[in-house]
């Protein structure tokens, strides 16, 4: 039997093992593969969404799937200022400082 891919954090997996469970299996294994959206638009969606619900503790995570996915960082910046105007400016603002850290990092590693 092949090893499942795990996205919950070790921290999580360990306190409580059924909420790590559903993450890989239900909302990672199930609703990110389904056919209607792709890997690129999913991430989109669910980066606007966190930032816009000041949900700052996934949103890093998300923010480098995103770009993993291939949104570019450009895009992300033009989707996070559009937001401002709709969810906050605090919460744009933030979002956006956790990219530019993400970008920075990216960029330092190489």
């Amino acid at each position: 039997m092949s090893e499942r891919k795990t996205f919950a954090p070790p921290a999580i997996q360990e306190f409580a093992p059924k909420l790590a469970e559903v993450t890989d299996l239900v909302l990672f294994g199930d609703i990110w593969e389904r056919p209607g959206l792709s890997p690129r638009d999913r991430s989109l969606v669910t980066v606007t969404a966190l930032a816009a619900l000041y949900r700052t503790d996934q949103l890093g995570f998300h923010l480098g799937k995103a770009l993993e996915n291939g949104v570019t960082k450009d895009e992300l910046v033009e989707a996070l200022t559009h937001l401002a105007f709709y969810a906050g400016w605090p919460n744009a603002m933030t979002a956006m400082t956790q990219l530019k850290e993400i970008i920075e990092k990216a960029d330092q590693a190489g």
